[in-house]
């Protein structure tokens, strides 16, 4: 049988393992249980298996021969705090959180790779196998680097898949170069000076100022940013007072930005910064920026994203690998890894009728784990290929 044919053969069982794991979302760094379900597995596989990599991480080692080659392949496996609108038999049963995101998905493709692997030993050289927690915000790739991932485990590539509501099923995208953008998540207190909101003049109204500074900020990428450069940034939370009759004290403003160069996002800083200052001066209040870039640029290596293409088109044909399209503005944590070691970011199909991701009515689509699982079989092949 041919490598996708092998693991099509597992479709039901691992098909169970995504939707026991979706049944039980946990949010990141909480992961225990899908923590223990991964080494369980793995140990059950032969799988030699490091627990507790960047808190709730889990790294699996597979070694075969004596050759130092290395490479790494990186599945995410927390959810998001979303209350799940499914009613399948397999929906959340931990209120509030939800797998939204397809890393159920991206969890199991890994785990039957693995399983795979550990049965066809068609490779010479050592595969990590490493199972991310946090990847939502809240810095697992970061956590995991901390903790020393690329010096107990070096890799001499590194490859992870993310699902695509819209694209097709059994279509990939790997395009060298950037692929997600730099994220930052910021928060503004502006502090005024409360008064009865029938004598506006006894007070400094933060709510005008708010106002005022959420248009002004609207310059920072119309007017203060390069047009060949892309940059977004939105306000999403507005929050003043509580009364009809009270001008608040207070208000704060949150938002995000993204950017697909450093720089630039660097620059959205210090104009957001700039503005803040500027403008609750202007009218006798002070400001205070909190920003916090979370994510960097996901930057795929030009040689190892070829030779990921080049595997893809073994398993799906060359009309099904999309090899050059325009990167996103979603935000990515492998980008902590992609500083460190050559490695590609893909894009996997998961249906164009999928809900999209991060709505309370998606669902990972069970007929991509196989595509997902040949993906990194068929990588961990061609990279440290046996040599005749």
């Amino acid at each position: 049988m041919s490598l996708v044919e092998e693991i099509a053969a597992m479709e039901n069982e691992i098909t169970d393992w995504r939707r026991d794991i979706h049944a039980h979302p946990e949010l990141g760094f909480e992961e225990t249980r899908t923590a223990d379900f991964v080494a369980n597995k793995l140990e059950e596989f032969g799988i030699q298996v490091h627990r507790g990599v960047g808190k709730t991480g889990v790294v699996g080692v597979l070694k075969v021969g004596n050759e130092t080659r290395s490479v790494g392949l990186r599945a995410d496996m927390d959810a998001l705090p979303i209350q799940e609108n499914n009613t399948f038999g397999h929906c959340s049963t931990n209120g509030g959180a939800m797998h939204a995101c397809g890393h159920d998905g991206h969890t199991v493709m890994l785990l039957a790779a693995a399983k795979y692997l550990v049965e066809s030993k068609d490779f010479r050289g050592q595969v990590n196998f490493i199972f991310q927690p946090a990847e939502e915000g809240l810095g697992g790739a970061q956590a995991m680097l901390a903790d020393g991932l690329l010096e107990q485990f070096p890799c001499d590539s590194l490859y992870a898949v993310h699902n695509a509501p819209g694209l097709p099923l059994g279509k990939f995208a790997a395009a060298p170069g950037v692929r997600t953008a730099a994220g930052a998540f910021f928060d503004i207190k502006i502090s005024g000076k409360g008064s009865h909101g029938a004598f506006p003049d006894q007070g400094v109204d933060p709510v005008v100022i708010a106002g005022e500074l959420i248009l002004a900020l609207q310059s920072v990428v119309s007017r203060n940013t390069s047009p060949t450069q892309t940059a977004v940034l939105s306000i999403t939370q507005v929050h003043a007072g509580d009364a009809y009759n009270v001008i608040p004290g207070s208000a704060h403003l949150a938002g995000t930005a993204r950017a697909f160069s450093m720089q630039v996002m660097e620059h959205i800083e210090q104009r957001i910064d700039d503005l803040v200052k500027g403008i609750c001066a202007a009218h006798g209040a002070t400001g205070h920026l909190d920003f916090r870039t979370i994510f960097h640029p996901v930057v795929n290596e030009p040689a190892v994203t070829e030779l990921a293409a080049e595997a893809c088109e073994e398993l799906v044909g060359a009309g099904n690998v999309i090899r050059s399209s325009e990167p996103g503005t979603g935000s990515e944590d492998f980008s902590f890894m992609t500083e460190r070691v050559p490695a590609c970011y893909l894009i996997m199909g998961n249906g164009e009728d999928s809900s999209p991701l991060h709505n309370h009515d998606y669902d990972f689509n069970d007929k991509a784990l196989v595509y997902g699982a040949s993906f990194f079989a068929r990588v961990v092949e061609a990279s440290l290929g046996i040599e005749s």
